[in-house]
């Protein structure tokens, strides 16, 4: 017995085992914030070079500010747009998963773009979006929301 103090104990043996538990667990979450993150990223990469193509010139990707993050600040002239990049299996779900909170926080992180990077060429500004699927062309969403809700 003195030599295997946990097998002395009933139940004594439970307490690692829940910690390998937790340790499992938190492996499991990390990976998922990985995929998340790579897919995410891969996702804004595809949208990027989606928008350099339609003539946009990338000013930022993944711009955070205390109110909230862009995925993607773009100019083409006298146009900004800032884009929200949506990736999920299909399209269509793509295209319903913005929020009203999401939308709120984004629009908040647009005012804090535009008071930390004035330019006095931009005559107009857009809430667009990009949705992407695998395997499928992006789809550019024009006005996808406006500041006024």
């Amino acid at each position: 017995m003195a030599d295997d103090p946990l097998g002395s104990r009933p139940g004594a043996s439970a307490e690692p085992k829940r910690q390998d538990l937790k340790r499992q667990d938190l492996k499991r979450q990390d990976l998922k914030r990985q995929v998340a993150f790579r897919t995410g990223f891969s996702a804004e990469s595809r949208a990027a070079v989606f928008l350099i193509a339609k003539g946009f010139r990338v000013l930022a990707r993944r711009f955070k500010s205390p109110v909230g993050e862009i995925d993607i600040v773009a100019r083409r002239r006298s146009l900004l747009i800032f884009v929200e990049v949506k990736a999920r299996p299909d399209l269509e779900e793509a295209a319903w998963s913005v929020t009203a909170r999401q939308r709120a926080r984004i629009i908040a992180a647009a005012e804090a773009w535009l008071a930390r990077y004035p330019d006095e060429r931009i005559r107009d500004i857009r809430f667009d979006a990009v949705l992407v699927a695998p395997r499928r062309i992006p789809r550019h969403i024009t006005g996808a929301f406006d500041a006024g809700g």
